[in-house]
């Protein structure tokens, strides 16, 4: 760009074939924003703007006067512009005390919409000499959600000290001595189980919009989902029983007048002869290992064995789940957090010992994929008088003829609806019926794998 203001030369430039720009162009992403442009370089809050275009080709022969001049002054600015204060509104932020015996920090202020999913109620005694028997609540945080806030520059933090402090402005109702960055990142981490690694998983979580709380309660004031639900049996009657019994027996015998034959299954030809056997059965009779996670794992276990680094430490909601910090509800997801280069692949004992913490749960549902030709369809349907004759009357409904004929005589009773459309297995076997998700962190490089239980014992093929 600057070659006019070269000194002239006699030797004649070398032939350079014209490429495509396209070709040499590089994106937004290679280049170097331009420090130059900034509004206001003394500035509280200085800006980066997008990134330009090249003034110029590096060139063998070395850049001229006004080359060197333009490249000194845009690393000055940049380094003008990284030595920028960051500052923030002092009606917007929140004021905490940490406590390191307890490894709380304690907020004074709350402002902002971050506490409400983030913090706990806890009932400490008074810290004034009056009321020292009175035990009053307070917002407390814990080390990963205080470090949080301070590194966004959300909360100040103080600690408490014995020292004697000038008295400064509007700061007179704070008690000790303010905490940088610095400070916050040496004090929280390593307290109450945080490390590094599970610091950087909460952040970037949150970050994204989930909320995040602790799996293992730290203290009992801490809140947690309610446990798993358990599948209680149901105690049926005599009177159950003995009608259970006479449905199955009229049952077999209607399915001997109106059952067809059929000779490629032997297996349902003779139920009345062998009525424990089904296609179920005759196959587990021929498999010769045990199959299903109910089978127990043969694996000798030796004292000297560490604890494993494989256990769930966080809970993770996502942004749409309804998140009551008092009551919070089941998670959507449950975290591991490992330190790639400390920690091995997990083993089967260890993803056995992992699965049996979490719950159960339910085959996810399928996805209905409807045209717009369909969706028109089914609006026009339901805008459409019903004929109320043409309704099936349920069984409670009934007259008592006919609903004794329908007990005796199955066969009789005509099947409106349409036999249900069986599951599509394969939902199920992707996703498993328990799912966690392992965080491996590698020298600040974050990578979540997820790992599910699978469900194919409970899906046979055949």
């Amino acid at each position: 760009m600057d070659d006019t203001l070269e000194m002239p030369t006699a030797a004649p430039k070398p032939d350079v074939p014209q490429e495509n720009e396209e070709e040499n162009s590089s994106g937004d992403e290679d280049q170097g924003p331009d420090w130059t442009k900034i509004p206001g370089l003394p500035a509280a809050r200085p800006v980066i703007p997008k990134r330009g275009e090249k003034d110029f080709e590096p060139t063998a022969q070395g850049g001229s006067g006004l080359q060197k001049h333009v490249l000194d002054r845009s690393r000055s600015a940049m380094l003008d512009a990284l030595k920028g204060t960051r500052t923030i509104a002092h009606k917007s932020v929140s004021h905490g005390i940490w406590y390191p015996g307890l490894a709380r920090a304690h907020v004074t202020v709350a402002r902002g919409i971050h506490f409400s999913t983030m913090g706990h109620s806890v009932a400490r005694p008074s810290t004034s000499s009056e009321d020292a028997r009175k035990v009053q609540k307070r917002l407390e945080l814990l080390p990963e959600e205080a470090l949080y806030l301070v590194e966004r520059g959300a909360m100040f933090c103080w600690k408490p000290t014995d020292l004697s402090l000038r008295p400064s402005a509007h700061l007179d109702d704070m008690e000790g001595v303010p905490m940088s960055a610095q400070q916050a990142y040496a004090e929280m981490i390593g307290s109450c189980d945080l490390t590094s690694e599970k610091y950087q998983v909460y952040a970037y979580l949150r970050r994204l919009g989930y909320v995040v709380t602790r799996a293992k309660p730290p203290t009992s004031d801490y809140p947690i989902p309610p446990p798993h639900p358990t599948t209680a049996r149901t105690q049926v009657s005599i009177l159950g029983r003995l009608y259970n019994a006479m449905s199955c027996l009229l049952a077999r015998m209607a399915r001997v007048f109106t059952g067809s034959l059929d000779w490629w299954q032997p297996i349902r030809r003779n139920g009345w002869l062998h009525h424990h056997i089904n296609n179920t059965s005759l196959f587990k009779s021929l498999r010769f290992l045990p199959s299903g996670h109910s089978a127990p794992l043969h694996i000798q276990h030796t004292p000297e064995i560490p604890p494993s680094p494989y256990q769930v430490f966080y809970h993770l909601y996502k942004p749409s789940t309804p998140f009551k910090k008092t009551a919070p509800p089941p998670p959507d997801f449950s975290v591991v957090v490992v330190n790639a280069r400390a920690s091995p692949m997990p083993t089967i004992s260890e993803l056995t010992a992992l699965f049996g913490e979490l719950p159960v749960l339910p085959p996810p549902v399928p996805r209905k994929r409807v045209s717009f030709a369909q969706q028109k369809v089914a609006a026009a349907s339901s805008k459409a008088p019903t004929n109320p004759l043409s309704k099936t009357l349920p069984a409670s409904e009934l007259s008592l003829g006919r609903r004794v004929i329908t007990w005796v005589w199955p066969w009789a009773a005509t099947k409106a609806e349409t036999p249900a459309r069986p599951p599509n297995p394969f939902p199920s076997l992707k996703m498993g019926n328990k799912t966690v998700v392992i965080a491996a962190v590698d020298a600040g490089t974050i990578s979540f794998f997820r790992f599910g239980q699978g469900v194919f014992t409970e899906w046979p093929m055949v």
